[in-house]
């Protein structure tokens, strides 16, 4: 996936513009596992703008890697807009250098749906320091390397509008 050249331009113009505008990424994945930093990185001059992430597929990750409240993964569950807003901020809080920082948490399947949390929905977080968090929902159609495919590209989406719309 991280060939994928839709994929790598996508990652190219995210690395660009945090380049032009003095900002550093961090991530926290769930459902992607690494793959949204794992673009961003296969990106010539990433290490400018590229402070780390957190992989976090498990409650308990997101609990001791991001501080996540344990209470709030009981109350909504893992794949919720609380719990992408509180992985986004968390990331932001323990990212050393990052000022944006990006949250996807969510059912890629083929299994772990429900009727009321459906294979395909991932819910994101975009956290900017003094400025407010952005939260969104997807159901994304498609296998599980098209959700997550559909997944990372939202994510840079959303970096774009952080940055972009903070201006």
């Amino acid at each position: 996936m991280i060939a994928d050249p839709e994929l790598l331009t996508a990652a190219g113009s995210i690395i660009e513009l945090c380049r032009q505008h003095g900002e550093m990424l961090a991530t926290a994945e769930s459902c992607t596992g690494g793959l949204i930093g794992g673009c961003l990185t296969a990106v010539d001059g990433s290490s400018r703008v590229v402070d780390g992430g957190f992989i976090t597929y498990s409650n308990e990750a997101k609990m001791a890697m991001l501080g996540v409240s344990g209470d709030l993964l009981a109350q909504h569950g893992a794949v919720s807009e609380q719990v992408a807003r509180a992985m986004a901020e968390g990331a932001l809080r323990h990212s050393p250098l990052a000022t944006i920082t990006v949250a996807v948490t969510g059912i890629a399947g083929p299994g772990g749906g429900s009727a009321e949390k459906p294979v395909g929905l991932v819910h994101f977080g975009c956290a900017g320091g003094h400025r407010p968090t952005l939260n969104q929902s997807q159901v994304f159609k498609g296998d599980r390397h098209q959700v997550r495919r559909q997944t990372i590209l939202t994510a840079f989406s959303m970096i774009q509008d952080m940055i972009v719309t903070s201006r």
